[in-house]
């Protein structure tokens, strides 16, 4: 079985990518992890990704494709995959499928987590861990139980990544919708797209997509 999880950044995917990968044996790819794979073990890919890194540029779609297409012969991936964060928009979906194609593979299934907006960016942007031990917390949600003293281990001292502010997150969303949403319609048309509530608690969107893959 061979899956793209769509949604935009905070939306879960990677977290429901690694369920999906421990309960039915899937492979999880990271397009940024087979990048550096690829250009550690030297393939004839990750050279040419390499000489255009070492250059400056960003790696064209046509090589990111052809690292994929490496990464799908490996024998981790027999059972299937899961694409998270590929493709980000038409072009590379419409390189991914003829690559695929040429494999004689398909895709099963495209599950978009929806988001609200307004309620991704109060999610994220109300994310701190502890800085002792990390666990999490949230200005909102989860709070520890007594105020500025981590539950788990005690500590005093909380951090917040930088990327978790309000603007980051909204700049975020606006290149996914201008970028990625239009990729909804193109899955859509070719009839393998399904829609999961990516609002919902972790267990709740599991239950979701499980429902998405028993259909499939």
């Amino acid at each position: 079985m061979n899956l793209i999880l769509l949604g935009p950044p905070g939306a879960g995917k990677g977290t429901q990518a690694k369920l999906i990968e421990e309960k039915r044996g899937l492979k999880q790819l990271s397009t940024g992890d087979m990048l550096r794979g690829a250009v550690a073990q030297g393939t004839e890919m990750g050279k040419k990704a390499k000489a255009v890194m070492d250059r400056g540029e960003l790696v064209s779609d046509d090589i990111v494709v052809s690292i994929i297409a490496e990464r799908l012969d490996k024998p981790d991936v027999k059972k299937g995959f899961i694409l998270d964060g590929f493709p980000r928009n038409q072009a590379q979906a419409e390189a991914l499928d003829r690559m695929l194609d040429d494999k004689g593979l398909k895709l099963d299934a495209v599950i978009e987590m929806k988001v609200d907006d307004e309620a991704l960016v109060e999610r994220i942007a109300g994310r701190y861990t502890c800085a002792k031990c990390g666990k999490g917390y949230h200005d909102r949600f989860e709070k520890p139980k007594k105020a500025g003293v981590c539950d788990v281990c005690g500590s005093t001292e909380f951090v917040r990544r930088a990327d978790d502010n309000e603007k980051t997150v909204r700049d975020r969303l606006q290149i996914y919708n201008k970028q990625t949403a239009p990729l909804v319609d193109y899955y859509g048309r070719t009839g393998v797209l399904h829609k999961v509530n990516g609002m919902a608690d972790i267990a709740q969107v599991t239950r979701q997509i499980e429902d998405v893959l028993g259909r499939s």
